[in-house]
């Protein structure tokens, strides 16, 4: 993944009205969790960054946290794998794909059980085998 020209602010800018304030509150709570920044990769707003190296060597970069408002849902990328997350049948109404956790909109979750599994995702990473460096 690559990070892009568009700022975080022209971003914002461009959403829903009906996102504007989740999106605004899941940046707040990514910083609080990841105490990193937030940045643009394409149309994704990422926290942090790490290197991930795949049995087949392939290499890339992309951030530890990220999540994007998208026309069906909130997309939020938690790792490889976001079935293996236990807190998933506490959280609410929701949907996954592979390594994705889609929200409508946050009324529709427990924020605490969302932050647990956002802490959960993140420390995950440091005992994941593919991730080679996680950027300070």
């Amino acid at each position: 993944m690559q990070k892009q020209e568009q700022t975080l602010s022209q971003y914002i800018e461009n959403l829903e009205e009906n996102r504007v304030d989740d999106i605004k509150k899941l940046i707040d709570i990514a910083k609080d969790i990841t105490k990193k920044e937030p940045f643009m990769w394409g149309s994704i707003i990422g926290f942090g960054k790490i290197q991930y190296t795949y049995a087949s060597k392939r290499q890339g970069d992309t951030f530890e946290f990220g999540f994007a408002s998208r026309k069906q849902a909130i997309t939020l990328y938690l790792s490889w794998d976001v079935n293996q997350f236990k807190a998933l049948k506490h959280l609410g109404t929701y949907k996954t794909g592979k390594g994705c956790l889609y929200i409508k909109k946050l009324s529709d979750v427990n924020l605490g059980v969302l932050k647990g599994l956002i802490k959960e995702a993140v420390d995950s990473l440091k005992h994941n085998p593919i991730i080679t460096k996680i950027y300070e």
